[in-house]
């Protein structure tokens, strides 16, 4: 299993809206809105690497309102 963060900037006022929307999408884990640079924190998952970006990211790249996403792979694969 793969894990990672993907930090997301929304269209201003977006946040809230967006993290809501990615919450419901397969392969992530969680969402939630933030201060600071980034408007948006979501973890996600799936079994392999290329299944990550093939699969979950171009789902949520697709939401209304995101401008740029940012993703971290997680490097030591521990689980929440």
């Amino acid at each position: 299993m793969v894990q990672a963060y993907v930090l997301i900037q929304t269209e201003v006022g977006r946040a809230e809206v967006v993290a809501k929307q990615l919450a419901a999408l397969p392969g992530v884990i969680s969402a939630e809105y933030v201060t600071g640079p980034y408007d948006v924190v979501l973890r996600i998952s799936a079994e392999t690497l290329t299944a990550l970006q093939s699969d979950v990211m171009p789902s949520v790249q697709q939401v209304t309102g995101i401008t740029r996403t940012l993703t971290c792979p997680i490097a030591n694969g521990a689980q929440p």
